[in-house]
């Protein structure tokens, strides 16, 4: 079951460097100077990353990764979804911590870069992690279950985000090393003050993105698991959502009220994966049929939102007519 396709340091090795090169392109060229991320723009964006995951699984993989067939695809854009539907709540937790800091609007795009960033190395960090647990700890495969299931349930009881800065310790940190500037400084993360360097409130609201991305990674990073035990193909497919994850931000968080059963979707998602993986021993359930479920899923949650924000919204109209 656990039995991985041949990948070499070679593999890793090119996706990582194609991957750096995306992104300098991407800071380098089409986000050079601060502005506005317009809905278009970031649907573009979002549509952009979205056909290069589906063109790696599809073409490029098969070209270059011996063994990898209509299975392992099936896991990638399993995985790819699966890890794109539990950003999506990321992307609320972030535009609460944007409301919360204030961050101008031309801003934003830089620190959710910055972010990813460091949501890679984290994210690879744990995948690595996850994967040396899974060979070689016994039935830390069906621990990874049964906290799914746990994360799921808890999720669906849980009431509306709430950012308490003050609560992170990793905040607390920072400004212990760092005097805070109550200004922003443009882009900079880091400026000076009376000669002094000084963190602007864009590197603090940075630390909040990264902590946040690391919680909800405790969450992803064992769900996948629950599709393919491949590294390479965990990895990957995490890469593909982060990197989709900017855009998908600025699609969404203009109309986060059309998504209120998403998070009761998400929930039930992470419960049917980690059920999953519990019933493996006697009966195993195939990535299709896994993917077939989770777009289900997440499809129902999703029109389930909108036709309830429509109900509402026609509701409030025609009280107010006369």
């Amino acid at each position: 079951m656990f039995a991985e396709i041949p990948i070499t340091p070679w593999h890793w090795a090119g996706f990582v460097v194609a991957i750096i090169l995306f992104l300098a392109v991407d800071l380098g060229i089409f986000h050079r100077r601060a502005h506005v991320v317009r809905f278009r723009e970031a649907l573009l964006w979002t549509m952009f990353w979205f056909l290069v995951a589906m063109m790696f699984a599809a073409t490029l993989a098969p070209l270059i990764v011996p063994g990898w067939g209509k299975e392992q695809q099936a896991e990638f854009i399993t995985g790819y979804i699966l890890e794109l539907s539990l950003s999506m709540d990321n992307v609320f937790v972030i535009a609460l911590i944007f409301s919360y800091f204030r961050i101008p609007q031309e801003l934003q795009h830089r620190v959710l870069f910055w972010g990813i960033l460091g949501a890679l190395l984290m994210r690879g960090l744990m995948i690595w992690i996850g994967t040396e647990l899974i060979h070689h700890v016994a039935g830390m495969f069906y621990v990874f279950g049964a906290f799914l299931v746990f994360t799921g349930f808890k999720m669906s009881l849980s009431a509306g985000e709430e950012i308490h800065p003050e609560k992170n310790p990793v905040i607390g940190l920072a400004k212990k090393m760092f005097p805070i500037s109550a200004r922003f400084d443009g882009q900079k993360f880091f400026s000076q003050e009376n000669g002094h360097r000084v963190m602007t409130p864009l590197a603090l609201v940075l630390v909040m993105v990264e902590t946040t991305d690391l919680l909800f990674a405790l969450d992803s990073i064992p769900a996948i698991f629950g599709v393919t035990q491949q590294s390479f193909i965990v990895f990957t497919s995490n890469v593909f959502a982060i990197l989709g994850l900017r855009s998908l931000y600025f699609v969404l968080a203009g109309a986060l009220r059309y998504f209120h059963f998403l998070k009761f979707g998400l929930s039930v998602v992470l419960i049917f994966v980690g059920i999953k993986m519990l019933l493996v021993p006697w009966f195993k359930i195939s990535t299709d049929v896994s993917l077939v479920v989770v777009a289900g899923i997440l499809i129902t949650a999703m029109l389930a939102s909108i036709f309830t924000a429509w109900r509402r919204d026609s509701g409030n109209g025609s009280a107010g007519t006369p």
